[in-house]
């Protein structure tokens, strides 16, 4: 059984249910963005709410919470999966991406505090340590932590919600991009991080066109890899969409 960290009271030595749903939640996000839940796997409510000290009702509650968010499906007389992916995710996910990108970025760019710039360039030395690193997982949530602050730095509610949902997508996606197999691939990562500095780079000084046209770039950047993840070995993938 998995450990997990959950806040503990100091007054009864037990974790209250809210931090344990909390925690049910965090674990759970987790797992599926890093595919140690896969896609359209079953989620086991009995085996979650003993693995986390919960009742039944707030484990419902949680996967009814989730799957507004996109990270897991719900069907009447079913038990919730994990969210699928296939072709038409792949779709979907390329024809939001640039969009809901250039978007956030450029508002980025024209609303970004200097403080929130600092904590981006902060995540950007996370990222860059975990791409020199061999952790593959650490380096896709670096990268979606980035995306996420340049997300919340747009300072528009209507797209973030819409940019978390690209997110759960990208980063299982990104499981392609982020585990390179040739020398072509391990380029395009060194590039993905001077991709981050030039966007970091509009951002500060404010130049909402030059950001979108890099971060444009970045989405077209991965394309490739990440069309393998569905795709068997020796089949094209047509990405003119």
């Amino acid at each position: 059984m998995k450990q997990n960290v959950v806040e503990i009271d100091r007054e009864d030595g037990q974790a209250s249910s809210l931090d344990r749903k909390g925690a049910l939640g965090q674990a759970l996000r987790h797992r599926i963005l890093s595919m140690e839940l896969a896609p359209g796997a079953t989620l086991d409510e009995v085996a979650l709410s003993e693995e986390f000290g919960l009742s039944r009702p707030p484990v419902r509650e949680l996967m009814r919470q989730m799957a507004a968010e996109g990270y897991i499906e719900l069907e009447a007389n079913r038990a919730p999966r994990v969210a699928s992916m296939n072709y038409d995710s792949l779709r979907n996910y390329f024809l939001a991406a640039p969009l809901i990108y250039v978007a956030t970025t450029k508002l980025a760019a024209t609303h970004a505090t200097q403080a929130e710039i600092d904590d981006l360039k902060r995540i950007q030395e996370r990222f860059r340590a975990a791409v020199e690193g061999t952790d593959v997982d650490d380096r896709v949530m670096q990268n979606d932590a980035f995306h996420l602050a340049i997300g919340k730095m747009a300072h528009n509610p209507y797209l973030l919600p819409s940019l978390c949902r690209l997110l759960i997508d990208h980063a299982r996606l990104g499981k392609t991009f982020y585990q390179p197999r040739d020398d072509s691939m391990n380029a395009e990562l060194v590039e993905a991080i001077e991709q981050h500095e030039a966007i970091i780079d509009a951002i500060q000084r404010g130049d909402a066109e030059a950001a979108g046209e890099v971060v444009r770039a970045h989405v077209y950047l991965a394309r490739r890899n990440m069309a393998a993840y569905v795709a068997p070995e020796g089949i094209d993938v047509r990405l003119d969409f």
